[in-house]
């Protein structure tokens, strides 16, 4: 569970230049914010170099957080700007997605393989969204950020969120139902 107030205190004393603190900083932090970069990314190797570059730029920045208790959505705001940096340059790319996807059967477990069918599809049908849509749910759902700290990180007003999830969700809905997947 997110402690804003555990928040803080890791703040301050990374602030005091305490390198354990900073240790813990990216344990606690890391894995979060490499699922982030991984969903919009779409690969480990771009997650994990985006990651490089997010804890590069906490470590020139947070001396200059003053609100210790926000750290989660600062760290992804940073995230967030790593990740469109990155996607301006790959505009400049032509996009590939592969979705090949392979599930193996376990006899008698009908159930288990519809799920594990349904996440890959939800999983394909995510990876498809167009980049605002996709980002907007991954933070909201995967990440679990509030609808206030998505507005923080995307520096974008509470209402937009709101509709930027209303339309990811239709758009989402709408794949899925292609695919025969029940929504």
């Amino acid at each position: 569970m997110h402690n804003p107030l555990a928040d803080e205190l890791l703040v301050i004393r990374c602030q005091l230049g305490e390198r354990p603190a900073f240790d813990e900083l990216i344990a606690r932090w890391h894995q979060p914010l490499w699922r982030y970069a991984r969903q919009l990314s779409g690969n480990d190797a771009a997650a994990d170099d985006a990651a490089q570059e997010v804890w590069l730029r906490v470590l020139r920045g947070i001396s200059r957080l003053r609100e210790g208790a926000k750290l989660r959505s600062w760290l992804f705001g940073i995230a967030h700007r790593v990740l469109m940096d990155r996607l301006r340059e790959q505009y400049k790319q032509p996009i590939c997605v592969d979705t090949d996807i392979e599930l193996e059967e376990q006899p008698g477990d009908d159930g288990a393989l519809a799920l594990e069918f349904e996440l890959a599809a939800m999983l394909e049908a995510l990876a498809r969204l167009p980049p605002v849509e996709k980002e907007v749910l991954t933070l909201f759902y995967l990440q679990e950020l509030s609808l206030d700290e998505v507005a923080q990180v995307l520096d974008i007003p509470i209402g937009t969120i709101k509709s930027r999830l209303h339309r990811a969700r239709k758009i989402l809905r709408h794949q899925l139902g292609i695919q025969g997947v029940q929504s």
